[in-house]
């Protein structure tokens, strides 16, 4: 059998996504050849967006397991399929129900806001839905002064830094590939590249942030690193957007703040898996994603407090 090219594999997919009418979605950290064949890319917040506004049936998410849960939640009268079923979230599943609500009982039952690295389960019983790029406004347009904020405590502590009149507690935990980049990583990306601005997510320790140029979510790095006049960047987020980014600014350096901030989730799903649940939703066996009907309409409303509240 002749091996097949990744342009070949491209092409068969982009041929089974007209026959079945998938709309597929990618995040960011995919690779480029994911990337090139999706119909709507962009961060967490972005993919949420975006996936109630396409007019397709049937959604293909490639990405992790939290992000198709919240286009179903969002969509519960589509079909939605995930590229890759291993592909999960450590940070989303950090917690238990019961442990976010013996906690939100212990601080006098305050607001609970959960970022959109959570299962539906943990949306199920928070008060709203946040992402990177839109926590500070909503967190702001709150009218609860007491928040538990799950699960990353650094960007809980960044939105802390930026939202002084409110008071957020936190459990331990987050990110473990952003939050392992060390002080001593950031120093010597600066010694290496002094000329460089230093963009950072705020999944980062509070002590990486305090080094930036910038802190914001993946699609705010990406935003600042187009526009801006400087022509180099030490890049704190997922090492695969040094990559896109250096394919769409091929003018300017991009510099990963450090070789070990890898997400080995992001990069399970392939183009062959892609091309796979397509033949399967052709033939009519693909596995659905669906969440219990329990589950559906609380976490719903956490992610409709998340729009409403984020403008």
């Amino acid at each position: 059998m002749t091996a097949r090219t990744l342009y070949e594999v491209q092409q068969h997919i982009l041929q089974l996504k007209k026959e079945t009418g998938v709309c597929i979605l990618a995040h960011s950290y995919q690779s480029p050849e994911i990337l090139e064949i999706a119909d709507i890319t962009g961060d967490s917040y972005r993919l949420s967006a975006m996936a109630g506004k396409t007019d397709a049936a049937r959604l293909l998410l490639c990405g992790v397991r939290f992000m198709a849960e919240t286009a179903k939640l969002l969509n519960p009268q589509k079909q939605i399929y995930e590229a890759n079923p291993n592909a999960g979230c450590p940070m989303a599943e950090q917690f238990s129900p019961e442990e976010i609500l013996e906690k939100k009982h212990a601080l006098g039952d305050c607001a609970v806001v959960a970022y959109v690295n959570t299962s539906a389960a943990l949306k199920a019983v928070s008060d709203v839905c946040v992402t990177s790029s839109s926590a500070v406004e909503i967190v702001r347009n709150m009218p609860q002064q007491e928040i538990l904020f799950i699960p990353d405590c650094n960007l809980g502590a960044y939105v802390q830094q930026q939202c002084p009149e409110k008071k957020l507690h936190f459990l331990k935990g987050g990110c473990p590939y952003h939050g392992a980049v060390t002080v001593a990583e950031g120093q010597a990306a600066k010694a290496a590249h002094p000329e460089a601005l230093m963009l950072v997510h705020p999944e980062c320790n509070p002590a990486i942030s305090a080094m930036a140029d910038y802190v914001g979510a993946t699609s705010g790095i990406m935003q600042f690193a187009k526009q801006s006049d400087a022509k180099e960047f030490i890049i704190g987020t997922e090492i695969s957007i040094v990559m896109h980014l250096a394919l769409e600014c091929p003018k300017k350096r991009f510099y990963p703040i450090t070789s070990r901030l890898i997400c080995p989730d992001m990069r399970v799903t392939t183009l062959m898996d892609i091309e796979r649940v397509l033949e399967q939703i052709a033939a009519g066996s693909a596995e659905e994603l669906l969440l219990p009907d329990a589950l559906m309409a609380p976490a719903r409303h956490c992610l409709d407090e998340m729009l409403r509240l984020g403008g």
